[in-house]
């Protein structure tokens, strides 16, 4: 039986931006870059102290090796306690945001990486 969500795939043009951005701009930080010798790398980020973490693969050299998978960008939502505060601090940073928005489990607002993927951000009741 699964019981937790362990990593997620998140397939990009370009790693060393979507690093770039997820560490310097998000807060995030590297846990591995991996590279396997043959021009595979995989890098692991995730906020201090979480529990899951995503893994960014280059989406070109995995739809080669891998032509089935569906390489969209998952729609990933992260959660955060004071939303405000977190959505001044994207906007200072050049992140493009959404507005906040007051849904039925809490107020939420969307960002976009620097290849223009889209995730939510939610400050849970």
């Amino acid at each position: 039986m699964i019981n937790k969500v362990g990593k997620i795939m998140l397939y990009v043009d370009n790693q060393d931006e979507a690093v770039d951005f997820w560490t310097k701009k998000i807060g995030f930080i590297v846990i591995s870059d991996e590279n396997n010798g043959q021009g595979m790398r995989w890098i692991e980020i995730a906020p201090r102290d979480a529990g899951t973490s995503i893994v960014l693969h280059n989406k070109e050299l995995i739809a080669k090796m891998s032509p089935e998978l569906n390489l969209g960008t998952p729609s990933l939502m992260f959660f955060a306690e004071n939303l405000e505060q977190l959505h001044s601090d994207f906007s200072n940073k050049n992140i493009i945001v959404g507005e906040i928005v007051n849904m039925p489990s809490g107020r939420v607002f969307n960002f976009a990486d620097s290849e223009e993927n889209y995730f939510a951000v939610m400050e849970k009741r």
